[in-house]
């Protein structure tokens, strides 16, 4: 069997396909990359294994970049070619073991409940070396011990799920459940101080999957990467930013193209959602819906960046998620953004007035507590 990629990635959807793949392939074409990439479906869900199959071809995929960059049209269609092996772990356990044990760097987005724990892991897994864990920390937890016991080599752990500190919050979950169960102290040792857990920020719209395998995505793209002591990149590209301030990217995102979304989709929501398919260029395009957005982020958002010292390089990011918002060729359906409204308020617009109120700022964000309270 031929050897294993350096970088293991879990998760086949389309934004893994139009960000981290995307990235790796352009980065090897100018020599500039670690090197292939191993994904793995985790799930039973049939449209990943369509995903898998395609994947595993080893044909690549195509990219469509469609948008508006700097007030300039894009549209270009880019062939991935950095995916060489497809794995499925319920299946190819053994395979996926060995892989770890090569591998140099770990990726995952395997969406929002993609930390959760299931009750059907449990501590067996360590000792019985072909059961597979349920869930995807579980899994991890396995194939970094079998990897330790193998060889206690190094290995850089970046997740791309939209959690805050999502390299520290996964580690810190592995390490609870390495207690729990019973795991060596030694392994312990080394999930902590040997393997290096990387907090890092996405920032891409894509809103579009292509079939089987492919997406379609917008020109702006950003990977914030926390610097880490001894961590290795999977490549050297334009859209990665080794940063020492990764909260201030944060906040950005957070509060402005998020928070921004979120209103969207609230208004949407309060007008009972008359257009099921509704997008967001449709609503930009809307005078009284991007008017409440456009005074939500000028009258609400940007005192609390001006407090915080951000006001100018918050405005001009502002221009920039205005020119996202407004691509004419991206479907960004306001239905799929409503997803989960409630917790998405808390994490976007509740967060935003906790700061503001941390900073002893007047609770004039009218808007933003009714949203949040309604």
């Amino acid at each position: 069997m031929a050897a294993a990629p350096p970088i293991l990635q879990f998760g086949t959807g389309r934004f893994l396909q139009a960000h981290v793949d995307f990235f790796v392939s352009q980065a090897l074409a100018a020599g500039r990359g670690l090197g292939g990439i191993a994904v793995v479906q985790s799930t039973s869900d049939p449209r990943s294994s369509a995903r898998l199959a395609a994947l595993a071809s080893g044909r690549g995929f195509p990219v469509r970049v469609r948008g508006m960059m700097d007030g300039a049209v894009v549209d270009a269609v880019h062939h991935v070619d950095s995916v060489r092996e497809g794995l499925h772990a319920a299946s190819q356990w053994e395979r996926l073991r060995e892989c770890a044990v090569a591998a140099q760097v770990i990726v995952s987005n395997t969406a929002d409940a993609g930390f959760a724990l299931s009750e059907q892991d449990d501590e067996h897994v360590l000792s019985d070396a072909m059961r597979v864990p349920h869930s995807y920390p579980a899994k991890l937890l396995a194939l970094l011990h079998h990897r330790w016991r193998e060889s206690e080599a190094p290995v850089t752990v970046m997740p791309t799920e939209l959690v805050a500190r999502n390299g520290d919050t996964l580690r810190d979950l592995l390490l609870a459940l390495a207690v729990r169960w019973n795991a060596p102290a030694p392994f312990a040792d080394y999930l902590r101080d040997t393997c290096v857990w990387v907090n890092s920020l996405v920032d891409r719209i894509v809103s579009e999957a292509l079939h089987p395998i492919g997406a379609v995505t917008e020109p702006y793209a950003l990977w914030a990467v926390e610097r880490r002591a001894g961590m290795t990149l999977p490549c050297t590209h334009e859209a990665i930013e080794v940063t020492d301030d990764l909260a201030s990217h944060e906040r950005l995102k957070l509060f402005v193209l998020n928070l921004g979304h979120t209103c969207l989709a609230d208004q949407w929501l309060r007008l009972g959602s008359p257009v099921p398919g509704l997008t967001v260029l449709a609503a930009m395009e809307d005078a009284a819906m991007r008017g409440e957005l456009e005074q939500t982020w000028a009258e609400e958002v940007m005192p609390v960046f001006d407090a915080l010292g951000m006001g100018e390089r918050a405005r001009r990011y502002v221009g920039t998620v205005r020119e996202r918002f407004g691509n004419p060729f991206l479907k960004h359906a306001l239905a799929d953004i409503a997803a989960n409204h409630a917790e998405k308020k808390k994490r976007r617009i509740g967060a935003l007035l906790e700061l503001a109120d941390s900073l002893g700022l007047p609770p004039t964000q009218a808007r933003l507590r009714r949203l949040l309270t309604a």
